[in-house]
């Protein structure tokens, strides 16, 4: 469904990607994960078509993801960054149907979804007409992943959607998200430098170091089977 072939990316003189190729399946959910600064929402940034690689080729349906193919691949994806990034000046419930209206789909229609899409993410329709501001952050990731989700997208890019939240909230939304994303039938990439989250959502994560992917594959195969020392420092970081 998605996938780099060999991109290179360089912000100013600095390289951020190094001829990386990587394959997402359709239908299934792969897990970046990696330091802060290796290149994970920068690969999130070049799937959704923000950023352009200077070498390499970019693929959405097996196809190049040129220009002229850009806008109709953005109407099949959702995209959730770190906190939100709610308009503050809209209402949740304003945020989260934004595309729908842009796109004049019908109001009934624009209506139900959001309804629907309420109870999805355990969100009271009380809370729609409140600003932002006046959300908790799980209430405002919450309302983001509406708004990714509203016209039922093929692709689900998740950009560390979790992270800014306090443990007690992150463990009930991580339980919920899984609920939504299992069987969703859904191409989802999730960001997270969060071993233990990444595995909780996806049997494939992918290590990344400097821009590379160091190793691919089941948390058990990282862990068994590491590929370097890199690897193994990884983990037991994330076990401290």
């Amino acid at each position: 469904m998605l996938a780099l072939d060999d991109v290179r990316l360089d912000l100013g003189e600095k390289p951020v990607l190094r001829g990386l190729s990587l394959d997402f399946p359709a239908g299934q959910t792969t897990a970046l994960i990696g330091p802060s600064g290796c290149g994970k929402s920068t690969v999130l940034r070049l799937l959704v078509g923000l950023l352009r690689p200077d070498a390499g080729v970019v693929r959405f349906d097996g196809e190049p993801l040129t220009p002229g193919r850009m806008a109709a691949a953005r109407h099949r994806t959702g995209y959730v960054i770190q906190e939100g990034g709610l308009f503050p000046h809209l209402s949740a419930g304003a945020n989260a149907t934004l595309l729908a209206r842009e796109l004049k789909r019908p109001a009934a229609e624009i209506a139900a979804r959001l309804d629907e899409l309420a109870r999805l993410v355990r969100l009271g329709t009380d809370l729609l007409d409140r600003p932002p501001g006046r959300l908790s952050g799980g209430e405002r990731q919450r309302v983001a992943l509406m708004r990714a989700l509203f016209l039922d997208p093929d692709v689900l890019l998740l950009d560390e959607p979790l992270g800014a939240l306090d443990p007690m909230v992150r463990a009930g939304l991580q339980d919920d998200l899984r609920e939504i994303l299992d069987g969703s039938g859904k191409t989802v990439v999730l960001v997270t430098h969060d071993l233990a989250e990444a595995a909780h959502f996806s049997e494939r994560l992918v290590l990344m170091r400097a821009g590379e992917a160091v190793q691919a594959g089941r948390l058990e195969d990282l862990r068994e089977r590491p590929a370097d020392g890199f690897v193994r420092g990884f983990l037991a970081a994330q076990r401290r």
